[in-house]
């Protein structure tokens, strides 16, 4: 499981575009966003960097947990 923190995920709208960046990367990765704690949980066999880099590009700030 990878975990990030992301302090400006703050809206529904955030959430749904980095569960949308995830599933670009990998369609079937389970993914969980927690708003309250700015938590995004993604179990896959993936590379976490690859996660990392994809919620960068669009355009939020993970870091790992």
């Amino acid at each position: 499981m990878h975990e990030f923190k992301v302090q400006d995920m703050t809206c529904s709208h955030c959430a749904g575009t980095i569960e949308k960046a995830v599933r670009a990367l990998d369609p079937v990765a389970k993914v969980e966003v927690d708003l309250a704690d700015h938590a995004v949980r993604i179990e896959s066999g993936k590379p976490r960097e690859a996660f990392k880099s994809a919620i960068l590009e669009a355009g939020y700030s993970p870091e790992t947990k």
